[in-house]
């Protein structure tokens, strides 16, 4: 049975049992806490702790994911991935245990056809249910359903749901070891291929449980590629179909045979693998950074360059593996068909840029463990410089020194990198989340997910439902006291999709809260962070939730421009544009997208152009709330960071831009007002900004324009609209003048030149002639130097100057005396020191200078000595 026959046969068999099925979600995950999408039950997470409600009772998947956990072994055993793809199915208060296995024991002998007696179960130690499930209602063998501890009980790790589950492993064979009738360990040999969690119990510390959920839950989880692996009797993940054409095409293109050798077989394997991570993470629209899940994609990439150069291959890599990944799997996925094109800009651009330090960085390596034995600790400032310079992510050069047993002193690289922790600090951000995201759920467990009413309504009453302060569930709130409240209803927009939550107050009958923002504590809840400024608010008050009028109106003048800058960019820089961060803020708007180089000015004008007239066409803005397959249908585009659900929200203006948001927004593009961007730039690795404002700001920015243009003009004694015209021939005028400035200098540089040159003394047939100038700068005594060598013929031109206090030299030397071994750089060099500094050392023109200038006789003194004695000496 293929791949691509494992995912519709698990995904056919739970759709005729009543489930949705739902597709992949993005690597993106929406959870705050996570970096990439680890396990098929994160799309669903929300259900199942019971923050949103389920959209549908029952559900399966085949989602894609990334863990780099055991990315040091990948290539060197036969079941570790860090991509790979998760079958799911999940029943949200629906069915339980008994459905559950009976599920899985059909689809696995009756829809894979596995042989019933290789299969082996494992259930938690306490659960009796599920042991006599497995036994007396599927008519398993008592000896093949066995009991565990830990290893079979499901928990976060944190105060919350938890709950058993049970594990379903096959049997290989003894080819693959020994048994002995037990499961455990012998992984070759009993290959686990299903785990079936059976969500029902609240526990306060991990593993102690309290109480029992409301609603059980059902989340099930089998590695498609471990089922592959076992159907098609292949030794490894790498052999199954999918995989293997990857692995063929990296046998191409660095002209290695798979099987020839173990060692090539592990970089074999790893371009396979990071090559199907590269081209997902990409689709995706992660671009490869040095922070956050950027750079698991950097260094995915750069691990899969650095074994394709270890093989030997010259050529690029990377584009070859994202090649054969999108042939290979393309049809499970179209998005990497339709988005072929950037994928392999994007991965090839960033390969090329490793290439360029790569081979450079090995040499630097290499240099250094010639020093090392096998046991050796390697230089951590080496490593540093290695991941600065060369671009060698440090656990790249951790891998490559594991190789030959050398150890990394990983505590002076941390030192090295202290000065750049503030570019690296959001790559951390998830963990300091993950610790937010516990502390909410503990606080405000049983607290509903708040109704937001602000598309329509701007106040609204509502009830406190409850009051955090400082880590701190309270009752009731004082006066001067920063505080974050909940509520079971608000107008108050919590921050999403870039743009910025809602301000303004909530007013109870004791008491006022001015709220200076507004965001989601979890998905669903909307925190509304303020300081109590009158009197004093309690838990289960009735509230008066008022927001900040004029900044909402501003808010959705720059989201609505948002959109309108967003379809603009697409139809005048390209379609491969997509957006890459958003900041809406009351006073501009900010868009970041993907895209390779700076926008040139011609193009940022007809952006402008055509954003501008489709405000003044005034077209309506509508929304739409419709299923997500109808809205892409529609031709909907998703914005960066937003989460979708089976039900979305769509904004539609005109028949300009159709976009996936939950924001809020104006009713008709002529409300933006005029749209004007104010500059553009990168701010990363393949990602550009553009700043704009809209309404009374760009407005206001108009007429500070128009003050400084007519500023000019009154300077130029023109009408505003000559100010061009005028400035031209201004800069005319200047040029003209300036050139003839620098003819009369020249002149008069001969001039001089010609009279110093009278001083010249002779030694051997050479001439010297040193001389000070008054107040010359470093350019002038260069020009005056060159034209006393033309005057004295073969021989040494020294001169000197002071401006400002500060002494300059400059020397020169004839042609014919540079074959001498006479440089200008030996004694001007010497000079320089005397005037307290340095300068160049170059044989025919050397230029120094110092603080020093009061001592500018002393040096040129020096100079003609050190020079004299050079010409007599030749």
């Amino acid at each position: 049975m293929q791949i691509q026959q494992i995912r519709t046969t698990f995904l056919d068999f739970f759709e005729e049992r009543g489930h949705t099925v739902v597709p992949s979600a993005s690597l993106i995950p929406i959870d705050p806490t996570l970096l990439l999408t680890v396990a098929g039950m994160v799309p669903f997470k929300p259900y199942l702790l019971g923050e949103e409600p389920a959209p549908y009772p029952r559900a399966t998947s085949v989602q894609k994911c990334i863990r780099t956990g055991d990315i040091d072994i990948v290539g060197t055993t036969a079941r570790h991935m860090t991509f790979f793809e998760m079958l799911g199915s999940f029943s949200f208060g629906d069915y339980f245990k008994k459905e559950a296995c009976r599920y899985a024991f059909d689809l696995m002998t009756d829809g894979f056809g596995f042989d019933p007696e290789r299969l082996w179960y494992t259930v938690h130690e306490t659960d009796d249910d599920a042991a006599e499930i497995w036994i007396d209602e599927i008519g398993v063998p008592a000896e093949r359903v066995q009991r565990g501890g830990k290893d079979n009980f499901w928990q976060m790790g944190v105060a919350g749901p938890c709950g058993p589950s049970s594990e379903i492993f096959y049997d290989r064979g003894e080819r693959y070891g020994h048994g002995g009738g037990a499961i455990g360990g012998d992984e070759d040999r009993f290959v686990e291929i299903w785990n079936l969690v059976f969500m029902a119990h609240i526990q306060d510390v991990p593993y102690n449980i309290v109480g029992d959920l409301p609603a059980r839950n059902i989340d099930t989880g089998a590695g498609l590629e471990r089922i592959g692996m076992v159907l098609q009797g292949t030794e490894t993940l790498f052999e199954t179909d999918e995989v293997r054409t990857i692995i063929a095409a990296a046998e191409k293109t660095t002209q290695t045979k798979f099987g020839a050798s173990s060692g090539a077989d592990v970089s074999l394997k790893i371009l396979a693998d990071h090559g199907r991570a590269v081209t997902h993470l990409i689709n995706d629209k992660v671009v490869p950074s040095n922070e956050g899940r950027g750079y698991i994609l950097r260094r995915l990439l750069r691990r899969a360059v650095r074994h394709g150069y270890t093989l030997g291959s010259t050529d690029l890599v990377i584009p070859t593996m994202v090649d054969a990944t999108i042939d290979a799997m393309g049809e499970a996925y179209p998005s990497l068909i339709e988005n072929r094109d950037s994928i392999l800009t994007l991965a090839e651009r960033e390969e090329v840029q490793f290439r360029k330090t790569l081979e450079a960085g090995n040499q630097l390596l290499d240099a250094e463990l010639t020093t090392l034995d096998e046991g050796g600790t390697f230089s951590g400032g080496i490593a540093f410089k290695l991941h600065d310079t060369f671009g060698f992510p440090v656990e790249l050069t951790q891998e490559i020194l594991a190789e030959r047993g050398i150890g990394l002193d990983r505590a002076e690289f941390d030192v090295e990198m202290d000065a750049q922790r503030e570019r690296a600090r959001a790559a951390f951000k998830g963990a300091g989340a993950a610790d937010a995201a516990d502390l909410y759920r503990t606080l405000l467990r049983g607290v509903d997910p708040t109704e937001f009413v602000g598309y329509s309504d701007e106040t609204g009453t509502a009830t406190m439902l409850a009051i955090l302060r400082e880590g701190e569930s309270v009752a009731r709130a004082e006066r001067g006291q920063d505080i974050e409240m909940f509520l079971d209803k608000t107008p108050f927009y919590a921050e999403a999709g870039g743009q910025m939550g809602d301000t303004g107050t909530l007013t109870t009958p004791t008491g006022t809260v001015v709220v200076s923002d507004t965001q989601h504590a979890l998905q669903g809840l909307h925190g509304h962070r303020g300081t109590v400024t009158t009197g004093y608010v309690q838990a289960g008050q009735e509230v008066t939730a008022v927001i900040d009028h004029k900044r909402r109106e501003y808010l959705r003048k720059n989201h609505t421009g948002t959109h309108l800058l967003h379809a603009a960019l697409r139809d005048v820089v390209g379609d491969h544009v997509q957006q890459a961060g958003s900041l809406v803020a009351p006073d501009r708007l900010r868009f970041d997208f993907n895209h390779y180089s700076a926008v040139p000015l011609e193009e940022l004008r007809e952006v402008e152009l055509l954003v501008n007239e489709q405000v003044i066409d005034n077209s309506a803005v509508d929304t739409v709330v419709t299923s997500k397959t109808e809205a892409e249908q529609m031709g909907a585009i998703a914005f960066f960071g937003d989460k979708y659900g089976d039900e979305v929200r769509v904004v539609k203006t005109g028949s300009f831009s159709t976009e996936f948001c939950g924001g809020t927004h104006v009713s008709s593009t002529g409300q933006v007002g005029p749209l004007l961007l104010i500059s553009e730039g990168s701010v990363g690795s393949n990602v550009r900004r553009v700043e704009a404002l809209t309404g009374v700001r760009a407005y206001e920015h108009l007429v500070g324009l128009r003050r400084e243009l007519e500023g000019v003009a009154a300077e130029l004694r023109v009408q505003p609209g000559n100010v061009l015209a005028a400035a031209r021939d201004l800069n005319s005028r200047m040029a003209d003048r300036e050139a003839r400035i620098a003819q009369f200098e020249a002149q008069t540089r001969t001039e001089t030149a010609s009279t110093l040159a009278d001083g010249v003394e002779t030694i051997k047939g050479a001439s010297l002639l040193v001389v000070g100038q008054d107040d010359a700068d470093a350019g002038e005594l260069r020009a005056l130097a060159y034209q006393l060598r033309d005057q004295i013929g073969t021989g040494v031109a020294i001169v000197g100057s002071v401006n400002a206090g500060k002494g300059v030299l400059v020397g020169i030397v004839s042609d014919d005396l540079l074959a001498d071994g006479i440089s200008a750089g030996d004694f001007v060099g010497p000079a320089a020191q005397i005037l307290g500094g340095g300068g160049s050392r170059d044989p025919q023109l050397s230029q120094a200078g110092g603080p020093n200038g009061d001592r500018m006789a002393e040096a040129l003194e020096k100079a003609r000595s050190l020079a004299h004695d050079a010409l007599a000496s030749r």
